[in-house]
């Protein structure tokens, strides 16, 4: 029994990664070739990348690092209450867990992903820690995303949106409903001691508790630099559209970018997709129906769409698989 588990650690630690990369590269191939105009897209961004552009990718790509950086600080904020970790094993991790998040619904794998990095014994608490990063960027988006829809829906009434009776209709039920969220999610993330210290009262759930009792070491300071550098991260995600619509030739002004993307990322977080198979179209969509009440460059907001799941996910999910080479799963005794 003892050489069947060597075997079964020596193919997980060094077998997993290369196994991951090939999955990744087939699975975005096969995901492009089912989305509407994919390579008329692809024909734009070669245009843009040859007529002068190139330097507004390339921020975006910077940007796009610095996003991932910002995730990085983030997480390492939040765990060092667990375990002294670099912020170089903080970046890795985070891209392993791009990689892991590729192929669950909303990227819930990238809590999988991180763990790997943290020592064994502590890796179930780590993933309350991460959960805790997690609803600090899930507030900025709700909160930023009801900004969004309250702009749209002062678009529509001041008549720069074509007026629609079922469009105000939708727009004030979800400014309700993310509302109702965002309030409760903020009530719940700033509470999280007194939540612990609560159900610590519940009878016969000790052995359960064990892992978020972590939590209760949060103080309003450290959850307030978490959401700060959230709130951050999500901005700069706003300067890649921003980037990108005026690299593909879309007329958007700021607000306009802000209004329409913040809904954007609304809806990615709320509907159940998965970055591997559905996420470029949701992605696709949602984009299509909102921008293009501001502008009619169809392909250039195609374009922008595909642009930033590449930049964002695809190159730091293919990094993070071949990172997963160096990861040790398992400590062989």
């Amino acid at each position: 029994m003892l050489p069947l588990n060597k075997n079964i650690k020596i193919i997980l630690n060094y077998v997993v990664g290369p196994l991951v990369f090939c999955l990744l590269a087939w699975s975005i191939y096969r995901q492009l070739q089912q989305q509407p105009n994919w390579w008329q897209s692809l024909k734009q961004i070669r245009e843009v990348l040859y007529n002068g552009g190139w330097w507004k990718i390339g921020l975006t790509v910077l940007l796009m690092l610095l996003n991932w950086g910002l995730e990085a600080s983030k997480w390492q904020v939040a765990i060092k209450r667990l375990q002294k970790i670099s912020f170089i094993h903080c970046v890795r991790a985070i891209f392993t867990g791009t990689t892991m998040g590729f192929f669950t619904p909303n990227r819930m794998g990238e809590y999988m992903g991180r763990i790997l990095y943290i020592e064994e014994g502590k890796r179930t608490k780590a993933i309350s820690l991460t959960i805790v990063c997690s609803i600090s960027q899930l507030m900025i988006t709700l909160w930023t995303g009801l900004a969004g829809i309250v702009y749209l829906k002062s678009a529509v009434q001041h008549g720069a949106v074509p007026e629609s009776s079922s469009f105000l209709f939708w727009i004030n039920t979800v400014m309700y409903v993310t509302l109702i969220m965002a309030l409760g999610l903020t009530l719940f993330y700033f509470r999280l001691s007194w939540l612990v210290r609560w159900v610590e009262k519940i009878p016969r759930i000790e052995k359960f508790l064990e892992p978020v009792k972590v939590l209760d070491s949060f103080n309003a300071t450290i959850l307030g630099r978490i959401l700060s550098l959230s709130l951050i991260r999500y901005f700069v995600f706003i300067a890649q559209y921003y980037l990108l619509f005026s690299a593909f030739n879309v007329q958007l002004t700021g607000i306009e970018v802000f209004g329409c993307i913040s809904v954007v990322f609304l809806v990615l977080a709320v509907v159940p997709t998965i970055a591997v198979i559905t996420e470029l179209g949701v992605r696709w969509k949602t984009s299509m129906e909102l921008v293009q009440f501001f502008s009619s460059n169809s392909i250039g907001i195609l374009a922008t769409s595909l642009a930033v799941w590449v930049i964002n996910l695809v190159i730091p999910a293919l990094l993070g698989s071949l990172m997963m080479l160096g990861v040790r799963i398992f400590k062989n005794k």
